[in-house]
């Protein structure tokens, strides 16, 4: 099904990966195709609330990180090296999906028989070429004792007092890369399986995306975050491994940063949900991956009568754990200290159902590539407190790169 869908020019292509643990509707969904795109001049939402109401049909579509320069009047000075709009929705021509804890596939379209389709993707050659055989050697923006030193740059202003928890991260690029971005997805997909994988293309603009990282969900009347922070490697045996388990979840150092952005999410789920109906459905959950062990809360409020999808969106964007707290501070110095544009990177990828819901992943754990530029790159960091130590934080955005960077390797 992929495969057919990758000769079209735009698609988005959602994968859950067989998590029964997580909170869904689909086991995978897609669209393909764009009879109306959405995009945003203004920095508010109305555009795209506007066709929502009067369409009323599927919108997938992503929410990039720059956004929040309109929604908060703030800036990205670094060079732009995709062509991503700041917000983008596309009300696609078919729609392709399996609900969860089915097996059977549902195709929709208003203007192609669905038979037809369904022909069409049975037929489909999914023998790809695979174009990656020259070498990808990445580099990162800043070396191990850049990052160090910018750490402890970033340590002066959490003891100064300016901000209590920042996100801090690093990208890692290769110019003249020559690869097959579907043949990507599907090695990333394989080796690093995770409940909220993506596959987005826009004309030459690609995402592979292997997110852990669920942003915002509506369901309902009810919305739910999901916060990541913390993060311990996988170990092969068994004992060692659930050893870094209870490590995680007993660090004090982790539950202080993981806590910090629960009440951040929770104070920002405040703002478009009712009174006193926000609240934590679990705390410091420890859930497994195939590289890594992560920390996860659940929150949850119902969306207040005054508010809908959209403000839920707006007074929530950009999410908490990729920002740090407080919001607008700790925005300003990610520009000041961090060397890229982080672009789609750290923003959303999801969907708008016909009825208003929605759900959309982080932007995490995810490869970026530039087909006209043959620029290919990705990012990785983490919360930064006063109880950081420089060296371990390195560490962990290594860990975080390895599941990236090993599928170059032969």
């Amino acid at each position: 099904m992929l495969y057919w869908a990758n000769q079209h020019n735009i698609l988005l292509f959602l994968d859950s990966n067989n998590y029964t643990n997580a909170i869904g509707t689909y086991e995978c969904l897609m669209a393909v195709g764009a009879h109306d795109i959405v995009t945003n001049d203004d920095g508010t939402f109305t555009a795209l609330k506007n066709h929502q109401m009067r369409q009323k049909d599927w919108l997938f579509g992503h929410i990039a990180y720059d956004f929040k320069n309109k929604l908060e009047q703030l800036q990205s000075n670094h060079p732009k090296k995709f062509q991503f709009a700041e917000l983008s929705f596309f009300c696609p021509q078919i729609v392709c999906y399996i609900p969860r804890d089915s097996n059977i596939l549902y195709i929709e379209s208003n203007t192609l028989n669905p038979i037809d389709i369904w022909q069409k993707i049975q037929k489909q050659n999914t023998e790809i070429e695979d174009t990656h055989h020259n070498e990808i050697e990445f580099t990162k923006r800043s070396d191990k004792d850049d990052y160090i030193q910018i750490i402890q740059q970033l340590k002066k202003h959490l003891k100064d007092g300016d901000c209590y928890e920042i996100n801090f991260c690093n990208e890692a690029y290769c110019h003249h890369a020559m690869i097959n971005p579907l043949n990507c997805f599907e090695q990333l997909n394989t080796h690093s399986k995770a409940p909220f994988a993506a596959f987005y293309k826009q004309d030459e603009q690609y995402l592979m995306c292997a997110s852990p990282e669920r942003y915002l969900r509506k369901e309902g009347n009810t919305i739910i975050a999901q916060p990541i922070k913390g993060t311990a490697a996988r170990k092969d045996n068994f004992e060692e491994d659930e050893q870094q388990k209870q490590a995680l979840y007993h660090s004090i150092k982790e539950r202080a940063e993981h806590i910090m952005i629960v009440d951040l999410m929770r104070n920002d789920l405040a703002r478009f949900c009712a009174t006193d109906s926000v609240k934590v459905d679990e705390l410091l959950g420890i859930y497994s991956f195939p590289q890594v062990h992560q920390m996860i809360s659940t929150i949850s409020g119902q969306l207040h009568d005054d508010f809908d999808l959209f403000d839920a969106l707006q007074y929530s964007f950009p999410m908490g754990s990729m920002t740090g707290a407080p919001k607008i501070m700790v925005m300003q110095l990610i520009e000041q200290y961090e060397k890229s544009r982080r672009e789609l990177f750290s923003g959303c990828v999801g969907y708008i159902s016909p009825d208003g819901d929605f759900d959309f992943n982080v932007v995490i754990r995810s490869l970026f590539y530039n087909a006209a530029t043959q620029y290919l790159s990705y990012q990785t960091g983490g919360a930064i407190t006063s109880d950081s130590i420089a060296e371990q934080e390195w560490e962990e955005t290594c860990l975080k790169a390895k599941a990236l960077e090993n599928i170059f390797k032969h």
